[in-house]
């Protein structure tokens, strides 16, 4: 299979939230434990563009408390020459990987913006969903 040529047009920010609570860390180690999500949208007028939107999220429940909850979204417009289901699927993984880590950006931006310690989302060196994981193995496989 051939290697799919892709061309980040730009990216936005769509969503940053940040909500201080009035919770201590216990034992002074802080597990976060980040949701990431992933929303790919294809343009009507032109096939060979998308949209993959990436979100994290670190929020506070009642048996998990967080000293704040945070949201971010950020969201990349991509032009693919991909032609088969199999080479688009492989260029979400690869949009989603040229778009982490400016989502790791947001998050430590905006964590510092808010007068709160720097938080930095470790760097992902390779797909960051499971499913890619799989999709990554078969393609090179």
């Amino acid at each position: 299979m051939n290697k799919t040529n892709i061309v980040l047009k730009g990216i936005r920010a769509d969503e940053m939230s940040f909500k201080l609570n009035n919770v201590r860390p216990q034992e002074g180690k802080l597990d976060l434990k980040p949701t990431f999500s992933r929303k790919v949208r294809r343009a009507v007028e032109n096939e060979r563009v998308s949209f993959v939107t990436l979100s994290v999220q670190i929020a506070s429940a009642a048996d998990s408390p967080k000293p704040f909850d945070l949201f971010a979204s950020v969201t990349g417009i991509f032009e693919t020459d991909a032609s088969t289901e199999e080479e688009k699927r492989f260029a979400v993984v690869e949009c989603t990987q040229l778009l982490f880590p400016y989502l790791r950006s947001a998050v430590t931006n905006l964590t510092t913006a808010a007068m709160s310690a720097p938080v930095v989302l470790p760097v992902v060196s390779g797909p960051l969903f499971p499913e890619d994981r799989k999709l990554e193995d078969e393609y090179f496989s």
